[in-house]
């Protein structure tokens, strides 16, 4: 689509999604071997905006038969090697192509996934930027990794080489559609593997726009696949299949266990996991400004509907200065409440669909009924769409379900400690290893701490903080997979090692 100029206002972005037409240029068809083709089975599904309830557009719904011919297509690019044996260099110039093309239609796939998930588009255009970001690093970084040469002696040479894998099937997640893709999708494209990605049935459009982007940035036919549809179909079928060498996934941990017995099932592919999250935010009574603290605290549950992986929705507070900051929190969260997605004001959207809006609300109902104290929110709002409002727990225990299992909705449990290693206990006593959060001046505290709290990532005065430089990732029951940094290539690589005798 074309406007003169870029969207700004509330009324700017009404127009753009008011011109879409699914039924004419934005794809809404399986993107299979270099073309857009219906689903085989000729099944389709709905997509629907949860901030209106309005319908959006009828989607392919792929199952086994598409599963099996992508992954044909896939692996005979493989084979074929225009790809996977391109040099490192000249896959990085098609790279750095597709996220320029990312960049000239960022507007469009901001609102595509604005409409589709409910997210805000200032959020969504947050996420274009780094999924732009992350294409361009993992391009770069590709033709500037060297193997190895192991120490031997005269009488041989030793050479630890990296090669692509063969066939990768990423699965994401539609709290961070765009994004998500591209923390998976990038590196293994840069490796030199063939990808078939599997958008969620709650968020599918922009990865459709990204294939056209694909095709027209010069990815060969075959190197970069899109199947809609459902977990329990292609997701599944995916996971199952004898020739998908790598299986990256980003969703919940249930559905990480099921993939993982799939995996083993199957051909013992490799399996990438970045899953669920309890992430702690730990707050001392030595930080110098509490009104900024609790404006980053809540907004580290707050941002995008609270529908984070890495969500502090554990808000751990020394019990010095809990009540009064308890209070900034409530006081900061009034300015976060959820609006029109297409308002570039509204700091919350809608939640994605009626299922996760259910069950948000049972939370909030069992959060009454355990005996938390509820200090903010607690009730849906009115109207059209599906809007739930930035809702606060005090007095919260560990045995709690609203402390204890992730809601991924706008909910936050508060705790309270009494000194530092209550806090690490408290901050540990979880499933979830994903993240975890540290405010505090004491930088002796600081240093212990960070080497004590089992997380994957820890952010000290700040929250979500990082570049693509960070990998991304957790321990425990939150996953076992790296996104970002160059970390994130050597999951989509296979070390070969070479001994050479040169002995006469």
């Amino acid at each position: 689509m074309s406007r003169s100029h870029p969207p700004e206002t509330h009324a700017d972005w009404q127009a753009l999604a008011a011109s879409l037409r699914f039924e004419k240029g934005l794809e809404t068809r399986a993107f299979v071997d270099d073309a857009f083709v219906a689903a085989v089975g000729g099944e389709t599904f709905t997509t629907i905006n949860p901030a209106t309830g309005e319908t959006l557009a009828e989607v392919a719904s792929c199952d086994v038969a598409d599963a099996d011919l992508a992954v044909g297509h896939a692996r005979s690019a493989f084979e074929t090697g225009e790809w996977s044996r391109l040099a490192p260099g000249k896959r990085k110039k098609v790279l750095l192509r597709l996220a320029d093309l990312m960049e000239a239609n960022r507007h469009e796939l901001a609102l595509l996934d604005t409409l589709d998930m409910g997210k805000t588009v200032s959020s969504s255009l947050g996420d274009m930027a780094g999924a732009i970001a992350c294409f361009r690093y993992q391009a770069e970084c590709i033709d500037k990794l060297y193997g190895e040469v192991a120490p031997t002696g005269e009488e041989a040479l030793a050479l630890v080489l990296r090669e692509p894998m063969g066939v990768v099937a990423s699965i994401v997640p539609w709290n961070f559609p765009l994004m998500m893709t591209a923390w998976k999708v990038a590196p293994a494209l840069a490796a030199g593997n063939s990808v078939i990605l599997k958008p969620s049935e709650k968020s599918p459009l922009s990865a459709l726009r990204l294939a056209q982007l694909a095709r027209e940035a010069g990815l060969p036919r075959g190197v970069f696949q899109v199947l809609p549809g459902f977990g329990h179909t292609v997701g599944k079928a995916l996971a199952l299949s004898m020739g998908v060498d790598c299986l990256a996934f980003t969703g919940s941990t249930a559905t990480g266990k099921q993939l993982m017995q799939y995996a083993g099932q199957s051909n013992l592919k490799r399996l990438y996991l970045e899953c669920g999250g309890k992430s702690p935010n730990i707050v001392f009574a030595d930080c110098k400004d509490l009104n900024r603290v609790a404006k980053h605290a809540a907004a580290a549950i707050f941002h995008n509907q609270g529908e984070v992986c890495i969500a502090g929705s554990r808000l751990l507070v020394e019990n010095p200065i809990r009540e009064a900051f308890i209070d900034k929190v409530v006081e900061a969260a009034k300015s976060m409440q959820p609006g029109d997605p297409l308002d570039p004001a509204s700091f919350m959207g809608a939640i994605v669909d009626e299922t996760q809006y259910r069950r948000i609300l049972g939370y909030i109902e069992k959060g009454r009924e355990e005996g938390a104290r509820l200090r903010a929110g607690g009730e849906a709002i009115e109207g059209p769409g599906l809007f739930i409002p930035p809702t606060v727990f005090d007095g919260v225990t560990p045995e709690m379900a609203i402390g204890r299992e992730e809601i991924f909705g706008p909910v936050l449990s508060v705790f309270g400690f009494d000194d530092e290693a209550e806090a690490v206990v408290l901050a540990n006593d979880s499933v979830y290893g994903l993240a975890a959060g540290l405010w505090s001046q004491d930088i002796d505290r600081i240093m212990r701490m960070t080497r004590r709290l089992h997380s994957g990532q820890v952010f000290v005065n700040n929250w979500a903080g990082g570049d693509q430089t960070m990998p991304f990732g957790g321990v425990k029951q939150s996953g076992n997979g790296r996104d970002k940094s160059h970390h994130s290539l050597e999951e989509y690589s296979e070390l070969k090692a070479v001994w050479m005798s040169l002995a006469t």
